[in-house]
């Protein structure tokens, strides 16, 4: 959901088409330095997110950020611009910060996840009293993108030395582009069983909810409209059934214009999926 206009009007935004959950930026996404929130607009989103009833609001990161950065001058600028994220997640009462796990740029898989869980404890030490979690996303693995296998979010998670400030994001388009075919009810039941068998479902707090432009296994991240795409309405009925995410926040991240009638077109199928007797 835009902020433009400042981040109370996330929720207004919000309100306007009927959002149970939302997503934000708590900044500008393409620029490394922003001013600070002041105190009238931290009331503000405060006072409207009571009226609004919108809850959790998710935020995610800016997409500048790579907390594996091969170069030391962006290794720098994107532990600062994470902390600067974090403290405005504390400030704004947002559980949780999620972001892109990082790309190696070349020095391989291994070093990339050392470098992001060295990243992340840093940040962590320095946040110590926050309660916002930092919330690896799943990645479609696209150029040297980390993240697109679970176990590689496994592997993260278990070098983080304060367990509580860490937990998992999965986005649908993401995981499919890499090769977990949830287009199917068997391949659906078999990924998140995977999934639970790997990272676990206690980790699994925010889910993103959108379709595929590309190809099983294709590792390229293209959002399509609920059901437009290749993974098609199977999946999407499955996981508005789930028992299991009946609490998780559900996020769009679908393509839209500026009147957010696309918003209002995929909330109504998704909610039209729900058994409601289930």
């Amino acid at each position: 959901m835009s902020i433009d206009g400042g981040v109370h009007t996330a929720h207004e935004r919000g309100m306007s088409i009927g959002c149970s959950t939302m997503q934000i930026f708590t900044k500008n996404n393409t620029q490394w330095a922003t001013r600070p929130i002041s105190k009238g607009e931290i009331e503000k989103y405060k006072a409207l997110e009571r009226t609004s009833g919108i809850r959790p609001v998710v935020a995610h990161s800016s997409y500048l950020i790579n907390l594996c950065a091969r170069d030391p001058v962006i290794l720098k600028k994107t532990r600062q611009a994470f902390r600067d994220e974090l403290n405005r997640c504390e400030l704004l009462n947002i559980p949780y910060l999620v972001f892109h796990p990082g790309s190696h740029m070349g020095r391989g898989e291994r070093d990339g996840i050392k470098r992001i869980a060295e990243s992340l404890n840093l940040l962590h030490e320095e946040t110590k009293d926050h309660r916002v979690k930092s919330v690896l996303e799943s990645t479609a693995g696209q150029g040297t993108a980390i993240g697109y296998r679970f176990r590689q979010l496994r592997d993260i998670v278990d070098e983080i030395e304060v367990k509580e400030r860490i937990a998992v994001c999965v986005d649908t388009c993401h995981v499919f582009a890499a090769g977990y075919d949830i287009s199917t009810e068997k391949g659906y039941e078999n990924t998140f069983d995977e999934f639970n068998d790997i990272i676990g479902l206690d980790r699994l707090v925010v889910l993103h909810v959108n379709d595929s432009k590309r190809e099983l296994g294709s590792r390229v991240d293209r959002h399509e409209h609920i059901g437009k795409g290749r993974i098609g309405n199977t999946a999407f009925r499955l996981l508005m059934n789930d028992p299991r995410f009946v609490q998780i926040p559900k996020i769009l991240e679908t393509p839209k214009s500026k009147d957010m009638h696309e918003d209002v077109m995929n909330l109504r199928k998704l909610r039209r999926f729900i058994h409601r007797n289930s």
